[in-house]
Parts: structure tokens; sequence; C-alpha cells
């Protein structure tokens, strides 16, 4: 097994640098910050709305998915996330629809752009460039135009933050900046004090965690109420960074369906590997559940790791999550000897799509 405090090996496996990004992550949670609240909108474009949509695809997608996790408690309309070539029915002029593509060149996200537009919604554009920038241009559609030249996951500070200053500018939430900066500060004390690459594997939870993933299939469980988009986003860099197959639920609705598959096939247990992602937050009820659906588990003798959010704020606590999944997914990358950047079945299913 690979040593994950050799960081000259790491070198020779991470080819890409996904490290540079990982480590970068807080500085461009920064400059993400900065980009919103720079951006110029009229208060009066969010009046009067039933709804907000966001549209898009993977790394694009999970922003959209934290916003509705991070302030379902306090906004007052409904966030809904949409990941198809369509929109819902409901989607009218009183939705804002926020077109959030990273390369700009999505082809669903484009398709829901223009159906967006036929409906008259009032709409937003975040992207880095590409079709949907020409369009909102063309359109005169408000956009928010971000860095290029990451790979889309690893630009979820573009992703999130602008999104998130825009709605406390909108006035539909009190004002984030706080919040935010005490987030920042505190993943950049995460990477140097505790999961990252110069924190020794003895004093390492994300190199702690990775090494019992190795070989194994991971589960990943977290709460619906605010925990339920980290548990997507885990899922997703497990996938891309890891190269490895997972799957995740959230609690209660497992409690209720997936908690009884756990007797078969028992051949195959050996083989899985239970995450639990918990946060202080989270129902009284739900933590009494995670307890005993981690002992129902370790019954069936599947180990059940825990990963705890920290932190102060809301906010804080769920990029404390995060940055753990993207580092235990980078060193996970390392351990199965892959570089971690490269997609090639993505880039692979989009060339074949290309061709129709």
């Amino acid at each position: 097994m690979v040593n994950l405090d050799d960081r000259k090996k790491i070198k020779e496996i991470d080819k890409s640098d996904m490290l540079k990004l990982l480590t970068d992550f807080p500085q461009q949670c920064k400059r993400a910050k900065d980009i919103g609240e720079a951006f110029n909108i009229d208060k009066g474009y969010f009046s009067n709305l039933s709804q907000i949509l966001f549209t898009g695809l993977g790394g694009s997608a999970i922003g959209a998915d934290l916003i509705r996790s991070y302030l379902a408690g306090e906004i007052k309309v409904p966030i809904f996330v949409n990941r198809n070539y369509t929109l819902p029915n409901f989607v009218s002029k009183g939705t804002l629809v926020v077109a959030s593509s990273y390369s700009g060149n999505t082809e669903e996200t484009i398709s829901a752009y223009k159906d967006a537009r036929k409906r008259g919604s009032r709409m937003i554009a975040i992207t880095s460039g590409g079709r949907i920038a020409d369009m909102a241009r063309a359109d005169g559609i408000p956009l928010v135009t971000i860095p290029d030249g990451l790979p889309p996951r690893c630009a979820l500070g573009y992703s999130f933050f602008p999104s998130l200053v825009l709605m406390s500018k909108s006035g539909l939430v009190p004002d984030k900046s706080k919040d935010i900066s005490d987030a920042i500060k505190l993943i950049e004390g995460l990477k140097g004090n505790s999961i990252g690459p110069d924190v020794a594997k003895k004093d390492n939870p994300a190199k702690i965690l990775a090494e019992k993933l190795c070989g194994k299939y991971p589960i990943i469980y977290g709460g619906q109420d605010h925990i339920d988009s980290v548990v997507i986003r885990w899922r997703g860099r497990l996938a891309e960074n890891s190269k490895t197959i997972s799957s995740t639920h959230v609690l209660p609705e497992m409690n209720h369906n997936e908690i009884v598959g756990w007797e078969n096939p028992k051949k195959l247990f050996k083989g899985f590997i239970v995450v639990l992602l918990r946060d202080s937050s989270d129902h009284p009820r739900i933590k009494k559940r995670m307890d005993i659906t981690k002992s129902l588990i370790e019954k069936e003798g599947v180990p059940v790791m825990e990963a705890e959010s920290t932190g102060a704020s809301l906010l804080e606590r769920i990029f404390s999550l995060i940055y753990m999944g993207d580092f235990v997914s980078f060193y996970l990358a390392v351990l199965n000897g892959i570089d971690p950047t490269p997609v090639e079945r993505i880039a692979y299913l989009k060339g074949q799509l290309a061709k129709e």
C-alpha cells in the first residue's frame, strides 16, 4: 500500500496535480465570494418569486444542491435543482431559473436554458464561458462570469459562493458575509492542521479513512436536513477522483427501506464499509436512528466509520465535511494508484454523443 506521507510517491501518481487544486480550494472560495459581492443586480429582480430553480449537471449542480440544503431552514421560497434537458412543468414567469454550467457547453443545461427562455422565466447564468455565456449576453440575461481552466468538480467554490451571495443580495436570506468568511477560515485551518497532505497519517483522519475504504465498496449515509447534499458530493468525488463506485442514502428515509436490505447478499458484506456523516444540527431522532442503524450494520460484520463535522456555524460544518470528503477521495485515488484528475469515461461519452 502506498505511504500517504510520501509526497514524492503521491506526485508520481497525481500526474495532473489534483493536490494543488485541493490545497488551493480555500483561496478559490475567497475569489468566489469576491465575484459574488462585485456582481451588481437590482434587488427588484427577485421580487414576487414563486420559486427558484437551478439547472445544471455534475460539478455545476452540486453547488445548487448545497444552496438548497444550507438555506432550507430559512429561505421562504422553495429551491429546486434540475438535472435534465427539460424543466418541470411548474416553471413559469414567477420562477427564477439559474443556469449553472462551468464550461458553458453542457448540452443538458443549454437545452434547459432555452426551455426557460420560452417560458419567460427570470434568469441568471453562472459560467466561465461557452454557449451559455454567449446566449446570456445576446439575451440580456444577468451573467456571473467565473474563472475557467478547472475540472468542473473542482470548481465548487465558484458554483456555490456567488449564488449564496446573490441570495443574500436578493433579500431572500440575511447577509452571509461573516458565515462565508468563517467557513473559509475553517477549511484553511483543516488543510494545515488536520486533513491536508502535510499532516502525518497518524494524525490525519482523511488519510486514515481513505486506507479503510481502499479495496472496499463504500456506502455513505447522512441526515436529510442539511447533509443530504454533502452525501451526494462524497459519492461524486469518490467516483471521479478515486474511480470508486459507491452508494448513498439519507436518514430517516433509509430506515424505512434500505435498512431491511442489510441481510443479503451476506457473502458480499466483507467487501462493504459504511461511512456515517454526522452533524450537530441533525434532528435528535436522526441522531438516535444513526446509533441504532450503526449497531444493526455492525452486527452483520460490516465496519461503520464516522465523520463528524466541525465548526460553529452550519456553513462551516457543511464545508468541513465537504473538504474532508475531497481529501479522502484524493488519498483513495493515490492508494488505488490512479491519477485522480482524468475522467476518461465522461470524455468518451461526450465524444460518442457528439457523433449524433
